[in-house]
């Protein structure tokens, strides 16, 4: 009788599933045909929507990671980034060793985030940090909860677009000031793959190690270890029947994926798993790149488009970029396709509905956030995505300045909401 009390939960879920899937794959076909002759376009629609999906499911947000490790002690979510890019460290490693198998001789691995080092990449990160903290999400953030609904991250969007648009105008000042005469620091160029594998997982060592005693000095409970049994004086969960019937049980394995939310840690090792399939495909994840492309092309529409950017051609990564090619590129493909995953995982969980601020501040304090993150973005050439969680896995000194630089501008923004009434 178990069995058949929820089989209309288990179809209820699935014919869910079926229509919002049915309806994401359309979207993609309509998407693909009007970028003809690139059969890649519906992959990276695919990859966009997994990518959108993971990240609304785990709640997996890089401004809330560094906000909550500073505003309340957890590091519940930094764990999960730190997670993700050891998976994605290891397999970014194997990809670049088959592309350059010497690295040795000066060649950084093809579409590595790998850019120079300097103030401009200091002053980018802090800028980041402290506008992520203000708007209340990043570049990836934002754009995920999109997807379900919150107005104020449309206004931190179109932030973004406007500090991408400032830093085009003042690109080739830092690039003859700092961009293009800082050094690229690629580590496996020092040693070898090894070194740079090893140097970067001691690396992430020491970051765990700082979250937790973030979380000591705050007070807050130990992380329980994967496996371990549950204290005596825990509630105990309830005991399930011995005879659950099929239907029960995949009502729970689809209510777990669809419905209930991720770890952070799941989220993170699902990001860096997709972020190395993302690189055997094409290229690393990265976000801002193509944004910089749309601010700069109404710029250009206006007629007040920022000119030739001087050296912007040669970097990897997501430097500013201008105008050519086609409209529709793999990094719209990605950028469209992760509101719309996670558009598909806030309908599936019963999460989406048009969030409006209660207060009208907010809007000029998601505006204002968001046009820090995207001058940030400018001068680092990247976000949390390709200038961190892109870069450290390409084995880059300059994605560990900006997670300093980062860490130390979310602090500082800390610092500002807390004294705003």
């Amino acid at each position: 009788m178990t069995g058949r009390r929820h089989l209309p939960a288990v179809l209820l879920l699935a014919a869910g599933a079926v229509a919002v899937l049915g309806a994401v794959l359309v979207a993609g076909i309509l998407w693909t045909r009007a970028a003809p002759g690139d059969p890649r376009t519906g992959v990276f629609w695919a990859f966009g929507v997994a990518l959108g999906f993971v990240l609304q499911r785990s709640r997996f947000c890089f401004a809330s990671a560094f906000r909550d490790l500073f505003l309340f002690g957890s590091g519940r979510i930094m764990r999960g980034i730190l997670a993700g890019l050891a998976v994605a460290s290891a397999g970014f490693a194997v990809l670049m060793w088959r592309l350059v198998p010497d690295p040795t001789l000066g060649i950084v691995a093809p579409e590595a985030h790998a850019v120079p080092l300097g103030i401009h990449l200091v002053l980018g990160g802090v800028l980041f940090g402290i506008g992520m903290v203000l708007a209340g999400g990043c570049v990836s953030g934002s754009l995920y909860r999109i997807g379900e609904g919150y107005v104020a991250s449309a206004v931190a969007l179109a932030g973004i677009l406007a500090g991408l648009a400032a830093g085009a105008h003042s690109w080739n000042f830092w690039w003859r000031a700092s961009i293009g005469r800082g050094p690229v620091v690629w580590l496996p160029a020092a040693g070898g793959y090894v070194t740079g594998i090893a140097v970067t997982f001691a690396l992430l060592s020491v970051a765990y190690v700082l979250v937790v005693w973030r979380e000591a000095r705050a007070g807050l409970p130990a992380a329980p270890l994967p496996g371990a049994a549950p204290s005596p004086a825990a509630p105990r969960p309830a005991a399930t029947a011995s005879g659950q019937g099929v239907s029960d049980r995949l009502a729970a394995a689809l209510a777990a994926v669809l419905v209930r939310g991720w770890s952070p840690t799941a989220g993170g090792v699902a990001l860096g798993v997709l972020n190395v399939w993302l690189y055997l495909a094409h290229m690393p994840w990265g976000v801002t790149g193509e944004l910089s492309r749309w601010a700069i092309g109404v710029l250009e529409l206006a007629g007040v488009g920022p000119g030739p950017l001087q050296g912007a051609g040669t970097l990897s990564g997501c430097a500013l970029v201008g105008t050519r090619g086609p409209w529709i590129s793999h990094t719209l493909t990605l950028d469209v396709g992760m509101v719309a995953g996670a558009l598909a995982g806030a309908l599936l969980a019963g999460e989406f509905r048009i969030r409006r601020p209660a207060q009208r501040r907010r809007y000029v304090q998601a505006l204002a956030g968001g046009v820090a993150m995207g001058y940030g973005a400018s001068l680092a050439m990247g976000c949390t995505v390709g200038a961190f969680f892109s870069a450290i896995p390409s084995l880059a000194l300059n994605g560990w300045v900006f997670a300093a630089a980062l860490a130390l501008g979310a602090r500082l923004g800390v610092s500002v909401i807390r004294r705003m009434p």
